[in-house]
């Protein structure tokens, strides 16, 4: 179709005038607001910037991805937020000063930014090969429930994800192919020595706080001078005494890309993509993540997990997530979003998985979870990972 030349002259110069407007506000149009001499943004300012509408929850008010009506979703006092429709978690609490509030620069350029714009990330999507890393093994067994441990489960999820990437010519290295213990600074070095690598860390959840805890969640490396998202109180010169990564934005784009394949292709409750200093993801040097599939304490996830069939949907939601982050290096292009894969598989049913008369029992079970499901706080830990921590830090 031809425009007209007077037509087509305006909205080139429309475009024009757009593209320079955005370039200049990115350039001079960040607000720097000074609280006890930290650097902060206004919500506001934020959402000019990005072009997206933002909204503000009150303290304590509970937010569901089906009532939130704005990509941004802050809430006043609390380091959570919705970005894009799925949970995260800022690395400080959003204030309020003089009628503004305020979201912390550190979280601004480290979390808001690789969560909203993935694939203007330098260097992401850059993947010959992925490292998968199921959790615990041998004499480690994990968490335990009445149908089995975690060291098993997590292994058979890489075993079915395994394939799955290698049909879309990924290279792909276990680091466990079976039931021995591999110390976590071996497990860190196997992913280091991979050219072009991305690290999935595949675990299991658990909890002695909540017995009715359930849902995802994914982890990447805690930024320098941040605390984690379990750290309820922790002395600013104690984070800056931590370490940082050289690869944090291109984590984060990873966590956005499997987090939103899992919560859009498995119905489970959003506890969010959150921060941790695990031993795994300090030690590697690439785009690392660990990813909690669901709870073992609780009785109806825990059933749900020992199914051979929901542990290849939820191999197959990795595997998508993992080929959505290598496609932002390619396309340039964000990535679909939980309502986009909603939206598929609601018109075009996944055909990889057989249903049957224990997977619909799965499928009800899961959405009763949803919908009593809780989530502990972010000051609080899910399960005592002491494995998780305690690896030396190796040169």
């Amino acid at each position: 179709m031809f425009l007209p030349v007077k037509r087509w002259f305006a909205v080139a110069f429309l475009a024009s005038a757009i593209a320079i407007s955005q370039k200049a506000y990115a350039a001079d149009n960040w607000k720097i607001i000074k609280v006890r001499g930290s650097d902060y943004l206004s919500v506001d300012n934020i959402s000019q910037f990005y072009g997206l509408p933002a909204g503000m929850a009150a303290s304590g008010e509970k937010v569901e991805f089906e009532t939130v009506k704005n990509p941004l979703e802050f809430v006043s006092g609390s380091r959570e937020v919705m970005i894009n429709g799925a949970r995260s978690w800022l690395c400080f609490p959003v204030i309020e000063q003089d009628g503004k509030y305020l979201v912390s620069r550190t979280d601004v350029a480290k979390t808001i930014e690789p969560l909203v714009r993935p694939h203007r990330v330098q260097n992401v999507g850059k993947v010959q090969t992925v490292v998968l890393d199921p959790g615990h093994g041998g004499y480690d067994r994990g968490q335990v429930s009445r149908f089995g441990y975690e060291k098993d489960f997590a292994l058979d999820v890489a075993r079915k994800l395994r394939p799955l990437l290698q049909a879309k010519g990924l290279r792909v290295i276990m680091t466990r192919e079976s039931d021995y213990f591999v110390p976590l600074e071996v497990r860190a070095q196997i992913a280091n020595a991979a050219r072009d690598s991305i690290f999935v860390s595949i675990h299991f959840n658990a909890t002695n706080d909540d017995p009715n805890a359930t849902g995802f969640e994914i982890f990447s490396f805690t930024p320098r001078g941040a605390p984690s998202t379990s750290d309820s109180a922790v002395a600013p010169s104690a984070l800056s005494t931590q370490p940082g990564s050289t690869v944090d934005a291109q984590s984060m784009a990873l966590s956005a890309c499997i987090y939103h394949s899992l919560l859009g292709h498995l119905p489970e409750f959003d506890r969010g993509i959150k921060r941790a200093r695990f031993a795994v993801l300090r030690l590697t040097k690439v785009p690392a993540v660990l990813i909690e599939g669901g709870f073992l304490t609780e009785k109806g996830e825990c059933k749900l997990i020992a199914q051979k069939d929901w542990r290849a949907r939820l191999a197959h939601a990795i595997g998508v997530g993992i080929e959505s982050y290598r496609a932002l290096g390619i396309k340039k292009q964000p990535p679909l979003l939980v309502a986009d894969y909603r939206k598929q598989i609601k018109s075009s049913p996944t055909d990889f998985v057989v249903p049957d008369a224990e997977l619909k029992e799965a499928d009800t079970s899961l959405m009763e979870l949803v919908g009593k499901s809780k989530f502990l706080p972010a000051q609080q830990t899910s399960t005592p990972r002491a494995s998780l921590e305690s690896a030396p830090i190796v040169p």
